[in-house]
């Protein structure tokens, strides 16, 4: 069940962590004492898959600098 779930929300948000992050913030903020916690998380990937709760964006991804080639010379 969970898988479906899972797989579902994933198709809303595809960065995995970032969809980890979503579903364990979502659960603190719905969770109550009184509720099993397996039921929080089902119920924030289902509205995730919804695509009613989602994360914020992704911050854009700078491509890091070229590295020079380093020349390897034989020892004597």
């Amino acid at each position: 069940m969970r898988t479906e779930l899972v797989y579902e929300a994933e198709l809303k948000i595809e960065n995995r962590f970032l969809l980890a992050t979503t579903a364990m913030q979502g659960t603190r903020k719905l969770h109550l004492s009184s509720t099993r916690t397996e039921d929080i998380v089902n119920r924030v990937l289902a509205e995730v898959a919804k695509g009613r709760y989602a994360h914020g964006e992704l911050p854009e991804v700078a491509t890091p600098p070229a590295i020079d080639v380093l020349l390897i010379t034989p020892a004597a």
